[in-house]
């Protein structure tokens, strides 16, 4: 299984919050992501962003993924911070925070993926995990921190999950992301269904950490809609099912003839 394959699948956007949170909660990414005034004052255009560098990084053409590469890699040579009382320095060209973020893109996609059209063949399970190094080593992770199979990479996630850690910052910026005071319409009538999803498929102690609400009624709830969207989400066509990714790559190819614009 190619990375291509799953990748402009519209339903892996419901871990796309999931992500983020989980980067907030590591102390070092978090009091970087925290303190960058772009992401505090619209933390939506993080996820914009990623978005549109995923896509471009596995559906673009060489041209495309160097120039998002080389934006990505300016955007990030201000987003520093120098150690605290409770956090280490944060450095966006950090090649371990790199590999924290290329994790949690890799295993909230798989989350979400797996839940809704089934475990992957084992095969298929490994080629893919190798596949994904490339969100990391684009933006010069060396290849070699990147967990070398999937066991490694267990290990490797029950580790940083046992050093995530959410104060009262990173609280405040997580709340930001899931009720956005700056967004369209749409998108705040869409925000209960994310954070509802998005509640459901983190880590019990990581969703308590962010105060989101969690009861056995809930998680009833976020059982059958999972069996729900298994049954439905794979019969819908393909044109729906890939929209997003053909949005995201068209913005990217747009700005093409501005220069100075950030993708969207």
């Amino acid at each position: 299984m190619r990375l291509s394959d799953i990748s402009n699948e519209a339903i892996l956007l419901g871990g796309g919050a999931r992500a983020i949170l989980l980067q907030l909660a590591m102390p070092a990414v978090g009091r970087g992501v925290a303190n960058h005034s772009d992401f505090a004052s619209d933390p939506l255009r993080r996820l914009r962003h990623t978005l549109t560098y995923l896509y471009v990084l596995v559906y673009g053409t060489d041209d495309e993924i160097t120039r998002i590469t080389g934006h990505v890699n300016r955007a990030h040579t201000p987003v520093h911070s120098a150690p605290g009382a409770t956090a280490p320095a944060y450095d966006a060209f950090d090649p371990r925070q790199q590999l924290w973020v290329a994790a949690t893109l890799y295993d909230s996609a798989l989350t979400v993926y797996t839940a809704v059209f089934g475990d992957l063949a084992p095969d298929d399970a490994e080629s893919l995990y190798r596949q994904y190094a490339v969100l990391g080593t684009a933006l010069q992770m060396p290849a070699e921190l990147w967990p070398e199979d999937r066991a490694a990479f267990s290990r490797y996630w029950a580790q940083s999950l046992r050093e995530l850690r959410v104060d009262a910052e990173v609280k405040r910026v997580g709340r930001a992301l899931l009720h956005p005071a700056v967004a369209p319409l749409w998108i705040r009538a869409l925000m209960p269904t994310v954070r509802f999803l998005t509640a459901g498929f983190l880590d019990p102690s990581i969703r308590a950490s962010f105060d989101l609400p969690w009861n056995a009624r809930r998680q009833r709830l976020f059982d059958r809609t999972v069996r729900v969207l298994g049954t439905v989400y794979p019969r819908l066509p393909g044109w729906l099912r890939h929209w997003p990714a053909r949005h995201y790559l068209a913005a990217f190819r747009a700005s093409a003839s501005r220069p100075s614009a950030v993708p969207a």
